[in-house]
């Protein structure tokens, strides 16, 4: 389990030990970390779906704004970056990728033409027929073992973790001004 321990303790010294030697020492063992565990978990998951998509000509880069567009069509570079998590830089390069395989085109907004949506082409729409079975395969694999329960309470509790973290980020980031 994880907690503090004083160095004193650690190295079986006295408590009249000086004071830079009573400090508090943090341990965190990766087996115990949730977030060392999240990300290796992460990994490993991104690992085994980058090689069945890879020969689609698809990055992970790529992977979570087709998934966005499938889900939508037609979004904006701000709501493809809100929807998928990254810094709007980083999403003008994937659709620029994007763009030159053919899987999305960029087009001005009738409405307004100061915005541009990113339309999926053929290509892009016929490529979830493809990818989403072997992003679901990945899934199976991961969860091996894991009854359809368990998988429900892991969902709930990693979308509790993400709230939690929001949560507390939000009340730092009002705490700041």
């Amino acid at each position: 389990m994880a907690g503090r321990m004083s160095r004193s303790e650690r190295s079986g010294k006295s408590q009249d030990s000086s004071a830079a030697e009573s400090e508090d020492v943090f341990e965190l063992p990766f087996e115990t970390s949730i977030g060392y565990q999240v990300r290796m978990a992460n990994r490993a998951i991104q690992r085994a779906l980058q090689s069945r998509i890879e020969p689609y000509g698809v990055t992970p880069g790529m992977w979570y704004f087709l998934r966005a567009l499938w889900e939508e069509d037609g979004l904006t570079q701000r709501e493809l970056s809100q929807r998928v998590g990254t810094m709007e830089p980083t999403t003008l390069t994937a659709i620029a990728t994007m763009e030159k395989a053919g899987i999305v085109t960029r087009r001005r907004n009738p409405d307004d033409r100061r915005r541009i949506n990113i339309r999926l082409t053929d290509k892009g729409r016929r490529l979830r027929q493809q990818l989403l079975p072997l992003a679901i395969e990945v899934l199976d694999i991961a969860t091996k073992g894991l009854s359809p329960r368990e998988r429900a309470a892991l969902l709930i509790m990693l979308r509790a973790i993400q709230a939690n973290l929001e949560s507390a980020d939000g009340a730092t980031a009002s705490n700041d001004e």
